[in-house]
């Protein structure tokens, strides 16, 4: 799939594309997130700038042992970014696992979802198909209050492929179309280093299910656990991984050093051709 179908956007995926994180967070995992609108609108409209071609909008941390919070709450903080961005004309996609935020969302102007639950809560496989946005589609074993307590696996990256299959399959049988469709295997989402290792190793075997893959491994546990460093001095280690999964076959890298990346990017696709 070379074109992804986000709402009136088509995006291009010839070459890998950059998605930038803005939380709209009290407690994100990378200690970037910001509860001020006006300085998350900013944030955004500098990831633009620097190359971007998604910003992803999110207003409830999905970090292992994260709180849930109220759909008021969330809406409250991701609704005046997404319409401050996608009134820019940016392509706007919005991190939520609640259909009511989904809605609220596009009709705000968001023209993709990304749900760390693949459409599992009840409503959120409606809301999807009733629009015309794109969908990520992530696999997570457990939620996040637990999936890190004890992740276990026979076959990560087998049962990681079926699991997003059978998602990609629910959706095109509600009538969300393949061209609106991404995977993104869900790096330290109910993972050891040991499975996130593995699946970026075969990343390959999940593109090769067709749909774009989107690999977010951006200052994750992960690089830390290989590094030894903390999550504010992940970014060389954060470009390495996006690399590694370009290289796999991912069309799509979810990050929160976006200059440095898509620098990174255009090197190794000058190289490539």
């Amino acid at each position: 799939m070379t074109t992804l179908r986000c709402g009136r956007h088509v995006l291009d995926l010839a070459t890998p594309r950059v998605m930038g994180i803005v939380n709209v967070t009290a407690d994100s995992f990378s200690g970037d997130g910001r509860l001020d609108a006006a300085a998350a609108i900013e944030q955004g409209r500098r990831m633009t700038a620097d190359g971007a071609a998604i910003i992803d909008v999110g207003g409830e941390s999905t970090r292992p042992g994260a709180t849930p919070i109220d759909v008021a709450t969330e809406l409250a903080r991701v609704l005046p970014v997404i319409e401050a961005l996608a009134g820019d004309g940016t392509i706007v996609s919005v991190d939520t696992m609640k259909p009511e935020v989904m809605r609220a969302a596009i009709a705000a102007g968001a023209s993709m979802l990304n749900d760390v639950t693949a459409l599992r809560a009840p409503g959120a496989l409606e809301a999807a198909a009733a629009s015309d946005a794109a969908v990520c589609l992530m696999h997570m074993q457990g939620e996040p209050q637990t999936m890190q307590a004890a992740p276990h696996y026979d076959d990560v990256v087998h049962e990681v492929r079926d699991f997003l299959a059978a998602r990609a399959a629910a959706c095109r049988d509600a009538g969300i179309g393949a061209d609106r469709l991404v995977i993104d295997p869900g790096f330290g989402f109910g993972k050891t280093l040991e499975h996130n290792l593995r699946l970026l190793h075969d990343l390959a075997a999940l593109a090769a299910l067709g749909y774009p893959v989107l690999a977010g491994v951006s200052r994750k546990s992960m690089l830390g656990a290989i590094t030894g460093r903390a999550a504010g001095e992940r970014a060389a280690a954060s470009v390495a991984a996006a690399l590694c999964a370009v290289a796999r076959g991912a069309s799509i890298v979810r990050v929160h050093d976006v200059r440095d990346t898509v620098d990174a990017l255009a090197v190794w696709t000058a190289v490539g051709r």
